[in-house]
């Protein structure tokens, strides 16, 4: 597993709006949503909650590989693309119940795994 560039994780605190969650079904078929419930867990890992996936859930169960794409205050855009894991119980899945607004769900916690990052379409990692 790789660590986030200082540069990302600055920007990850930076970031505005949602971010856009993207994977692809046993087809190739892309599938990309707006998740507004994410948290950075370390520098080596992002967690989306599960609050309404469906295709999303699907592709994941499928082996899908994923993509988080964000854009900061001042418009710069970054993506963080890695393998995902799917956590119902344990340290992910608490710590996501702890930030999750209580009026969600909160199914599962969806761990994407830093492997590679770009700035823009420059590749950082």
């Amino acid at each position: 597993m790789s660590k986030l560039p200082e540069e990302v994780s600055k920007a990850w605190d930076n970031r505005k709006g949602p971010v856009v969650f993207a994977t692809v079904d046993e087809k190739g078929v892309p599938n990309a949503i707006y998740a507004t419930c994410v948290s950075k867990f370390d520098e080596e890992r992002i967690i989306i909650a599960d609050n309404f996936f469906d295709k999303t859930r699907k592709n994941i169960f499928a082996g899908s590989r994923g993509s988080i794409l964000f854009i900061t205050n001042e418009d710069k855009s970054f993506q963080v693309k890695g393998n995902i894991e799917y956590h119902k119980e344990g340290q992910f899945f608490e710590n996501m119940k702890k930030w999750n607004p209580a009026k969600l769900p909160g199914h599962a916690a969806t761990v994407l795994n830093v492997e590679e990052v770009y700035a823009g379409s420059r590749k950082l990692l």
